[in-house]
């Protein structure tokens, strides 16, 4: 039978005074009290009670036995009221992984005005551009650039992730902004170090129109926070993610170029593990971030 149901019905046959008022707590036959008590007994090798017709003794066992049990249920209770109280109300420690242009830039904030609403949660974020896994990780969110497909993954769409064109005031004063797509080919271009293999920017336009345009440049970089440090010192156009850029765009340290015209935009997810009862740690946090960056 079950070892923690027996101990409480122990505990319970000792606190009534026998085997039939706790029967009558716990609703049961007074055989299956007597079976519970005796089970114990026998994988114990004692006797915890001496029993007669009229009356019940704890043996030196048995008193032992039953003050231990009243402290590991003691410990039981506490451990799912825990349990209780961090499905009603959030706290504890939040993991998350996200690339690290949008991490850095979007999580950040984003995270700050979450932990002030909710003081008793603590962040670790993980900043990583490859695939997420929330198993191998043990991460409870993701932020994840990409199709999302995997078993047992909850996925909601965010915004799609876009990258534009951009370059400083000083550089579009030395060279003539462009005006349409071909036009980059004649202009310093700063993009990822493996772009360099086949130089082709697939451009779309908000209209819907595509164009491949051949580039070309004198800087490369493999993080996108150097490309964009190149650009603010006028070392080219950069095509980075919107969300990294914003802030220089909305200061006017940069100038967008070629304003209807990005990378094709990436789709982008929000996912956590599928959870019939998930904590309202993660509750708050997915709903927090689905009205921050949700479609």
């Amino acid at each position: 039978m079950n070892k923690l149901a027996g101990m409480e019905m122990f505990v319970r046959v000792v606190e009534a005074g026998s085997f039939a008022a706790a029967a009558e707590l716990s609703r049961v036959s007074p055989t299956m009290v007597a079976r519970h008590v005796s089970d114990i007994e026998q994988r114990l090798g004692v006797r915890l009670l001496h029993r007669t017709t009229r009356r019940q003794q704890l043996s030196d066992v048995g008193r032992v036995y039953y003050e231990r049990c009243k402290r590991a249920l003691a410990e039981v209770e506490r451990a799912e009221a825990s349990a209780l109280e961090l499905q009603e109300s959030p706290r504890g420690n939040l993991r998350l992984v996200a690339p690290v242009g949008f991490g850095s830039h979007c999580m950040v904030p984003a995270l700050g005005e979450y932990m002030a609403l909710h003081p008793d949660v603590t962040v670790d974020l993980v900043l990583d551009n490859r695939r997420p896994s929330l198993v191998e990780g043990d991460f409870e969110l993701g932020i994840y650039i990409g199709e999302a497909s995997e078993p047992g993954i909850v996925a909601r769409p965010l915004r799609p992730y876009r990258r534009i064109l951009a370059a400083s005031p000083e550089y579009l004063r030395r060279h003539k902004a462009p005006t349409e797509p071909e036009e980059l080919a004649g202009h310093l271009c700063l993009g990822p170090s493996y772009w360099r293999r086949h130089n082709q920017w697939q451009l779309v336009a908000t209209d819907g129109r595509t164009t491949s345009v051949t580039v070309t440049g004198r800087f490369a970089a493999t993080q996108g926070e150097a490309l964009r440090m190149a650009a603010l010192h006028g070392m080219g156009i950069v095509l980075q993610p919107e969300a990294v850029l914003a802030d220089d765009l909305a200061s006017g340290r940069l100038m967008p170029v070629l304003a209807d015209w990005s990378l094709k935009p990436s789709p982008m997810y929000l996912i956590y593990a599928q959870d019939a009862r998930p904590s309202a740690k993660l509750r708050s946090a997915v709903d927090f971030l689905m009205a921050r960056f949700g479609i």
